[in-house]
């Protein structure tokens, strides 16, 4: 008598949808998309460079060259310095969040590709899917400070804040969790029966890794124990997740063409809504203050013989934002 009134307010409450689609010039792909919501700009990856978007009306307002290979960015609003793993070039820009213009550049571990900015050590982290490790870059000196072997394939990353990061190894289906300062692995556990883990989130008040696996679930575990806590279904192509705090809604974006919105109902972690997107909206940006998520998606011709995927169509690409409605 309890329970279905619990998942009547959770749906309720996951009343989202496409409330915005800004076309952007451009035929490059991408990986991650990062959100800025004081400055109202968004940093996309384009293959070969960024674009800097400005949220309140869609228009492209600056462009950084020369990022081969960008994966992510990562920001450090407190200094003014934004950061690009740059997967061919084996680097990470540091570029000016004012001019949008490279003020240096330092090498890391090979095809970096996820990126974060850790407060509590002042650190940036790259997580290198070839070289299978992770980079420390002092974010006051933009110098290495060391290396973390991670012993499989890193895709995205988080911090606790309080000095451990936490990363999904994708080949090896398991978070590693390491300490921040010390570059010294802590603990590892296997997100069995989540498989291929990309994106991940984060719940600092219940120590929660939120992980979204390529078998089309979202892993739920413990920072403490280890133990994966529950599985939520979400949509084919799951590639990134993100957890915002202040509404217990954690999103995951599938690359199939869905956005899954993901809540705790008494306990059970339930997919409360689908929201349909576009295919090959895969990664996502979340604007916790204004609870919109972004995502970045494109048309494409059929797929030939023996092609994964067809061609990009000219000028097709955009940037789909989602809401409340």
């Amino acid at each position: 008598m309890i329970i279905a009134p619990l998942i009547a307010l959770a749906f309720q409450s996951a009343n989202y949808a496409i409330i915005h689609e800004y076309p952007i010039p451009g035929d490059g792909g991408w990986d991650y998309i990062t959100v800025d919501p004081d400055s109202k700009r968004l940093y996309i990856s384009r293959g070969t460079h960024v674009q800097v978007m400005a949220t309140d009306t869609g228009r492209i307002v600056a462009d950084i060259p020369n990022t081969q290979g960008v994966h992510g960015i990562a920001l450090n609003k407190k200094t003014g310095k934004g950061y690009i793993s740059n997967g061919r070039d084996n680097s990470v820009s540091i570029f000016d969040l004012k001019t949008n213009t490279e003020t240096s550049r330092v090498k890391v571990g090979q095809n970096p590709d996820g990126i974060i900015f850790d407060e509590f050590s002042n650190s940036v982290y790259t997580f290198n899917g070839r070289s299978s490790d992770a980079t420390a870059v002092d974010a006051a000196s933009g110098t290495v400070r060391g290396t973390v072997p991670l012993g499989g394939k890193p895709e995205g990353g988080v911090s606790d804040g309080k000095g451990h990061i936490f990363v999904n190894i994708e080949d090896k289906s398991e978070v590693v969790e390491f300490d921040a300062k010390t570059l010294k692995v802590v603990k590892q556990w296997s997100l069995a029966p989540g498989e291929e883990p990309t994106g991940i989130g984060y719940d600092a008040k219940k120590g929660l890794i939120f992980s979204a696996c390529g078998n089309s679930m979202l892993a739920v575990s413990d920072i403490k124990t280890g133990k994966v806590l529950g599985t939520a279904p979400t949509g084919d192509g799951t590639d990134f997740a993100a957890y915002d705090a202040s509404i217990g809604t954690i999103f995951t974006s599938n690359g199939a063409g869905t956005l899954s919105v993901i809540q705790d109902v008494k306990g059970k972690y339930t997919n409360v809504q689908n929201v349909k997107t576009k295919a090959s909206a895969r990664t996502m940006a979340l604007d916790p203050k204004h609870h919109l998520v972004y995502l970045i998606a494109a048309e494409f011709e059929a797929a030939q013989p023996g092609q994964r995927r067809g061609k990009m169509k000219p000028n097709s690409t955009s940037i789909i934002v989602i809401g409340k409605k």
